[in-house]
């Protein structure tokens, strides 16, 4: 009761003094419904004390002064590899988005999907998903199930977890408070008197906790999803047939030798084409020389000498 009167009091003087000084009247206000959440905290807290050392304490109770210890909120993260025949990864892939779609309750949800054939025997294939947290273990073993039907098999299998515990907690206490004042100043808004400019100052307030309010809502959302939903990442993977058998090393030279075959291949068209116009324009000249040269000229341009006839 003391406490209460003292409050009381200090607000009358700080109202006095904001008066007096010309302080902006929308800050002494803001100043004021802080003020008023912490104090009637520790007004409920107060009473809250008196209240429970006068109950009686409950029958079965072990240690009524215990704190209570919240459920640990934890977000997993699962990642799982398989290898099995390039061929058979769409349908490992499809096997396992039958699984998810399967559950109950829309107990697991696809986020992403994706495959490559690549060239040859290789090919690989991811897939992400969000699965219910309870039952993302064993979800995981029917993955594996899936798999080993399609002739593949499990290469790795990785679990993580991020406590979100503090973080839940820290945001639920700033959004309960952020709420408090927002309706506090609301409230003292509704009620108040003053200029636009103090009008304007104060809905600005009111504007910024609000904001506050919706992020912390939003974060407080996420990080519950995060915990109630697991995420699951897939990822699939094959190798070509044959890599360190004795029919390894053939196949590699036998492909060395294409490719050889196709560089010389290619570089003799290369080189026709280059040379073929010069090849024809001297072809062309040489007919020339031939079609118009004198009888008794050379190719060259040189006179031929005739043998004159023997005397008899």
């Amino acid at each position: 009761m003391r406490k209460t009167i003292f409050t009381t009091l200090t607000a009358a003087a700080m109202l006095g003094l904001a008066a007096c000084s010309g302080v902006d009247e929308a800050a002494v206000q803001y100043d004021m419904a802080e003020a008023d959440i912490t104090q009637s905290a520790a007004d409920g807290a107060m009473q809250a004390e008196p209240a429970a050392a006068m109950s009686p304490p409950q029958e079965g109770a072990e240690n009524s002064t215990e704190i209570p210890v919240s459920k640990p909120q934890i977000a997993y993260k699962y990642d799982y590899g398989f290898r099995l025949p390039s061929a058979e990864i769409p349908t490992a892939q499809q096997a396992h988005i039958a699984l998810c779609n399967q559950m109950p309750d829309n107990g697991c949800r696809v986020l992403n999907m994706s495959n490559s054939g690549g060239e040859g025997e290789y090919g690989t294939g991811n897939l992400h998903l969000e699965v219910a947290a309870p039952k993302a273990p064993a979800f995981g073993e029917r993955l594996a199930e899936a798999v080993d039907q399609s002739g593949g098999s499990q290469i790795s299998a990785t679990i993580a977890g991020e406590d979100l515990s503090k973080k839940i907690v820290d945001t639920e206490a700033r959004l309960r408070s952020r709420v408090l004042l927002s309706q506090r100043l609301t409230e003292l808004l509704r009620t108040r008197k003053g200029t636009v400019a103090e009008l304007v100052e104060a809905e600005r307030a009111v504007t910024d906790v609000n904001e506050e309010i919706d992020q912390a809502r939003s974060w407080l959302k996420e990080m519950r999803g995060r915990v109630a939903y697991s995420t699951v990442i897939i990822n699939y993977y094959s190798s070509a047939p044959g890599s360190g058998s004795f029919s390894g090393p053939i196949r590699e030279s036998f492909n060395d030798i294409s490719s050889m075959l196709g560089y010389s291949i290619g570089a003799l068209i290369t080189l026709i084409a280059v040379t073929l116009p010069w090849i024809l324009l001297l072809a062309l000249a040489i007919y020339l020389r031939r079609r118009f040269k004198g009888a008794d000229r050379t190719f060259w341009g040189h006179k031929i000498k005739q043998d004159s006839p023997a005397e008899d």
